[in-house]
This record gives structure tokens, C-alpha cells and sequence, in this order.
């Protein structure tokens, strides 16, 4: 991607509540935002917040009451996971981040984010899913490997032995 003359490439880290995602995070600003180095990148970090209906699985099922609950509770848990990302950040002294929540499905959240942002890199964490689990929950980081329109890196947490 062709970047202005002072204009670094970007980087996307998506985050959502798990030790995976933040194991990505924090492998990634230790790796790729070491503490006294010239940053390679620019970094913008996005939260996937899925929608009170798309968590239901049906739309208009529930009271009013209860969607409203929900969607209170789900702000609040991706308040946190934002703020978590935030303080990861700021622990390893990496300054000047972005972060952003989009609500909708992580897979297309994270390749609508990619052309938003025209990010060079997209850092993903792998749940370890089995091929079972898989195919049934749907993978974000295969979907975003086959369709995010820039490079995509998929970073494992190290089993424990």
C-alpha cells in the first residue's frame, strides 16, 4: 500500500474478551512496539461488539426490558475489554493508539475495519479451536485470512505443557 512520505503503515489488533486476544495484544507490543525503538507502524485497536439481536440469535425475541439489559451488560463488558486494551498499552508505554468499537459480526467487523482504516497488517489471536468447534462457531482469523484485503497474522497463544 502506497503510504505518504512521513505516513507510517497501519496495524489493526482485534480484541475481544479472551486471554487469546489479549495474548496477541500484548505479543505484538512487545515484539512490533518494543519500548525505545521507532515504531513500525501505526496501531489502532478494534473491539468487535456483537448486536443485543445477533447475540439472541433471533431478533425480537425477549422483552424490551430484557434487550435493554442485554445491550447494558454488553457495553459494559466491551467497556472493559476496551479499557483493558487501553492499559495494556499504556503498561507497555506504547502512546498515540487508536482504539475503536464497532458492533457487528467480528469476521466482517474486522475486514470492514481493514478497509476503513486502509491497514497494511491485521494481528488476530487464535482461539485454538478444533475442527469441530470450528466449523461450527465459524473462525475469525480463517474468515479474515481469506478476506481481509491486507496481511493478516494469526498469533497463537503457546500451549502449556
Amino acid at each position: 500500500m502506497a503510504e505518504g512520505v512521513n505516513k507510517k503503515p497501519l496495524m489493526l489488533v482485534a480484541v475481544d474478551d479472551s486471554d487469546h486476544s489479549f495474548y496477541a495484544l500484548e505479543w505484538t507490543l512487545d515484539h512490533l512496539f518494543a519500548q525505545g525503538t521507532n515504531h513500525p507502524f501505526k496501531l489502532v485497536i478494534v473491539h468487535a461488539r456483537a448486536s443485543p439481536s445477533s447475540a439472541l440469535g433471533v431478533a425480537g425475541f425477549g422483552s424490551g426490558e430484557f434487550i435493554t439489559s442485554l445491550e447494558s451488560d454488553m457495553k459494559k463488558i466491551s467497556s472493559k475489554t476496551v479499557q483493558k486494551a487501553k492499559d495494556f498499552c499504556t503498561s507497555k508505554k506504547v502512546e498515540n493508539v487508536e482504539v475503536e468499537v464497532m458492533e457487528g459480526d467480528p469476521r466482517n467487523v474486522m475486514c470492514d475495519a481493514v478497509d476503513k482504516h486502509h491497514a497494511s497488517l491485521l494481528v488476530l489471536g487464535s482461539h485454538g479451536y478444533g475442527i469441530v468447534k470450528r466449523a461450527v462457531l465459524g473462525s475469525v482469523s480463517d474468515y479474515c485470512a481469506h478476506h481481509a484485503k491486507c496481511s493478516v497474522m494469526i498469533v497463537k497463544k503457546p500451549a502449556k505443557h
